[in-house]
């Protein structure tokens, strides 16, 4: 027991040392925690000969991570994914194998041996790709969804992969091996529900076992939650979640089926289900755990021995595999239409050998495919592909990503053939707003923006726009700045922003500029530059938020108003004060004691403000605060009760 307390400790100090500091040098968890692995394993030999054991038992963290995959894909979603799953899934699984396979066999391999090999080499890994995608937010991103089509289409493949690599099975390998072949084949009935069955038996089971997930997932699965859920106990929760992700591997298994598959069956089918955010919030810790000690083994298990003597031919099919990958992978981005950045970011994610390559490396092993030599040397090949992924990923951020955004919005500005009263600078979700509610009461805008995609989506719509840098001085001549009237500023540069405000000021002091300010620092720097009317973006919806809150807590909606406006009107009192002690004060300490200090008063000129009647005192709106008709209140609770109903 002792033992097993200091190996926890010994992975989870790795683990707590490594990933931040990588995570702070923009490496990514992943390769901290190979680099983790490395360290403990093979570097200062403080864990052996259990790291194989415990990679088995961490690999269940793949498990529940497509399971919380699942669990984010409704059923319709993935039927729309058909095309891709099957079309660039199936065809990048085909080819990769048939490519590794025949340069195999034209280096003299045997072709059972050249098609096990192919076989495990088509495979990429899940949990590296999905874990990375989801920390730099790469999902969404047209790359992102074809590599998860690939991905899903991987894991579904392997359940065939298993059926036929006994049948590659070498006699003279049967022969040396044939003791412990018997004593596995025991132990393979011994935990399986269809050993020994004829084909069509087998089937019928699997037929069976898939729709027990199915429909027990739909049917059975929310009263069992409702039942659980209805003891208020979050721990019998956590315990429902994980019997749920477990049993179902446990079946899988038993019936010859891949683990991973049947919980993203189950996942797909609780997609829907009112408790989808509770499972997926009770799985994710014990999913990122799983998967970190599963990456901590991949590291650990680099035998730098056998790298070390054949040193060469490893990193050279290594390198090989993943250059063979990368090419197919951008051959089909190429027929499947996958552009610009995502093609690489496609290529390049799926480019190492996968986690479920170890499994049929054992697997062929096992069943005499491969000789156990091998076996070792292709095993340390896709830990290595594995281990420089996350260097892949590097590569797209820093040096492939950026060319392509350069490339994207450094073409020519458009020529701007017409020009209006009003110039607007930033056409994002707050310039769009303007310009709508200018367009529609028939004023003449110029929209500018410096983003294509932008410009792209603005003209899809019917909005015309320009691209272009609005802080450029030539442009702002074509658009007509010297006769126009209003200038408004949307662009989300701070700076930029705040430095066109004051040349537009300084060169056309007619020009009337209204400006957005991202926050009160950036209002104050507005005002400080010239900008004739400065508002915060989200100053009135987070208003109108808080006054809507106050309703739903019961306060009468004239009251909630009359309090919004006190709290506008106690403002706009210490506005002017707050905006001088700022403005006095020195560049390195704008928001110093002094301004801190008023800000505190005014935060209690607030609160005693809002203690105050104002039932005797008007408006400067018109019948603002009139008192409601009569049976006001019972129409508006009515209302608010017809409207929960629907």
């Amino acid at each position: 027991m002792t033992g097993i307390f200091l190996q926890a400790f010994i992975y989870l100090v790795a683990a707590v040392i490594a990933v931040p500091i990588a995570k702070r040098f923009g490496l990514g968890s992943v390769l901290g925690y190979l680099i983790a692995g490395v360290v403990i394993g093979p570097v200062i030999g403080l864990v052996g000969s259990e790291t194989t054991t415990i990679q088995h038992f961490a690999e269940f963290g793949v498990v529940m991570m497509l399971f919380i995959v699942g669990l984010e894909l409704e059923p319709k979603m993935l039927w729309g994914m058909r095309h891709r799953l099957l079309g660039l899934g199936g065809l990048q699984v085909v080819v990769t194998t048939a490519v590794v396979m025949g340069i195999a066999s034209a280096l003299g391999v045997g072709w059972t041996y050249a098609l096990a090999i192919g076989l495990i080499f088509s495979l990429s890994s899940t949990a590296i790709v999905l874990q990375t995608f989801n920390e730099k937010g790469l999902s969404k991103t047209e790359g992102g969804k074809s590599a998860f089509s690939v991905l899903l289409f991987q894991d579904i493949a392997v359940i065939p992969m298993l059926a036929l690599i006994p049948l590659l099975a070498l006699p003279e390998l049967v022969e040396k091996a044939q003791t412990t072949v018997a004593a596995a084949a025991e132990h393979h009935d011994d935990l399986s529900l269809v050993a020994g069955l004829p084909g069509w038996g087998y089937a019928i089971v699997v037929i069976l076992a898939i729709a027990g997930v199915v429909v027990g997932g739909h049917y059975l699965s929310r009263p069992l939650f409702r039942f659980v859920a209805a003891s208020g106990l979050r721990e019998i929760f956590t315990a429902t979640a994980l019997m749920l992700v477990i049993g179902i591997a446990a079946l899988m298994s038993l019936i010859g089926l891949s683990p991973a598959l049947g919980t993203f069956l189950a996942g797909v089918v609780l997609a829907n289900s009112e408790f989808r955010h509770e499972l997926e919030s009770n799985i994710e810790p014990f999913k990122g755990l799983l998967l970190g000690l599963f990456f901590i083994t991949v590291g650990a298990g680099i035998n730098f021995n056998i790298l070390f003597d054949q040193f060469g031919l490893i990193i050279g099919l290594t390198l090989g595999v993943m250059l063979i990958k990368a090419l197919v992978l951008l051959i089909l981005a190429f027929v499947f239409k996958v552009k610009g950045s995502d093609k690489w970011l496609f290529a390049l994610s799926l480019a190492q050998a996968g986690e479920f390559g170890f499994v049929l490396l054992n697997y062929t092993v096992q069943n005499n495919v491969l000789p156990a030599e091998l076996g070792q040397t292709l095993s340390l090949v896709v830990a290595l592909s594995m281990f420089l992924t996350p260097g892949l990923f590097i590569l797209f951020d820093k040096v492939i990503l950026p060319r392509f955004s350069a490339a994207k919005n450094d073409r020519e500005a458009d020529e701007i053939d017409e020009q209006g009263k009003v110039i607007i600078a930033g056409i994002g979700r707050f310039g769009q707003i303007v310009n709508r509610l200018l367009s529609a009461n028939g004023m003449k805008t110029v929209v500018l923006d410096h983003s294509v995609t932008q410009i792209d989506n603005m003209r899809q719509i019917d909005i015309k726009s320009y691209f272009g840098d609005a802080t450029r001085h030539d442009l702002l001549h074509t658009a007509g700045i010297e006769d126009a009237k209003v200038f408004v500023v949307a662009i989300d540069d701070q700076e930029r922003a705040t430095e066109l405000v004051h040349y537009i000021k300084q060169t056309y002091p007619h020009v009337r500029v209204l400006a957005r300010a991202y926050d009160r620092g950036h209002h104050y720097s507005l005002r400080c530059a010239g900008a004739d009317y400065v508002i915060s973006e989200t100053y009135r919806s987070a208003l109108a938020m808080g006054a809507q809150a106050l309703k739903e807590l019961g306060v009468h909606p004239f009251r909630a108003e009359q309090q919004k406006a006190m709290f506008v009107e106690t403002e706009a009192k210490s506005k002017d004060l707050l905006y001088q002690t700022w403005r006095d004060s020195t560049e390195e300490d704008r928001f110093n004691s002094s301004y801190v200090e008023l800000f505190m008063q005014l935060e209690q000129t607030l609160g005693e403000a809002m203690k105050q009647e104002r039932t005797d005192k008007h408006t400067k709106s018109e019948r603002g605060w009139t008192p409601p008709p009569k049976n006001f209140v019972e129409e508006a609770e009515q209302m608010q009760a017809d409207k929960k109903e629907s």
